[in-house]
This record gives C-alpha cells, sequence and structure tokens, in this order.
C-alpha cells in the first residue's frame, strides 16, 4: 500500500484514491502559484486596457469627439494596446478598447467614438 501526500503541504492524504490535495485551501495554494507567472502578464495587460479604456471614457463623454494625440499621451493613453479593430469598407481602422474606440486622421489628430451595436 503506497502513502499518498498532499501535493502542496505533504500532510497524508485519507479518503479518494485520486485525491491529491488535503484541503481548498492547498488546492488553491498549489494552482495559484502554478499560474503565477501568467496571471502577473495577463494583470498587467488588462490594467493597460482599462486605463486606455478609461481616458478615452472621460475625453468623449458624448460619444464623438476629436482630440490631439498628444492629449492621449498626457493622459497615459498606450497606444499599443487595444482590444480590437474594425476596418470599415472604405479601409479606414478604428481601434477599440473595449466599447471605446479611435480612429486616426490627419496631423495626428483622433476621432474619439463610442462602440455602435452594428460594429463587430
Amino acid at each position: 500500500m503506497d502513502i499518498r501526500e498532499c501535493n502542496e503541504c505533504g500532510l497524508k492524504l485519507s479518503g479518494r484514491k485520486d485525491q491529491k490535495f488535503c484541503s481548498d485551501y492547498c488546492r488553491n495554494t498549489f494552482n495559484n502559484r502554478l499560474n503565477e507567472d501568467a496571471t502577473k502578464y495577463i494583470r498587467r495587460i488588462n490594467n493597460i486596457l482599462r486605463k486606455n479604456r478609461r481616458v478615452l471614457a472621460a475625453l468623449n463623454p458624448n460619444g464623438k469627439k476629436t482630440v490631439d494625440g498628444i492629449t492621449l499621451a498626457e493622459e497615459g493613453f498606450n497606444f499599443h494596446y487595444y482590444t480590437n479593430v474594425y476596418t470599415t469598407k472604405s479601409g479606414s481602422q478604428y481601434f477599440f478598447c473595449y466599447e471605446q474606440g479611435y480612429l486616426k486622421t490627419e496631423n495626428d489628430r483622433y476621432m474619439l467614438v463610442h462602440k455602435q451595436d452594428y460594429v463587430k
């Protein structure tokens, strides 16, 4: 008869043959440590996306507005991160952070928009 131990704390296990942990606490601790690196990366990206969305929403309370790129940059907007791109039939590309988006126009100006229901 082999002695089974908890994968996290090493305590002797009794019960089901396929049991790997002695408690929910040990199971959660083990899995959190296992996924720690990926979780940090995802959390960092999500924080950037949420900040971008907040900046766009604050600058565009009425649904459509044009601002300078420097204004976005001063507010901490990061142009490298967005959730999706919508390309119109004419080839214009709108970049979205969730439902808040922007279209680059001439002279480093950006038209801020709120995503419409028909935009996928």
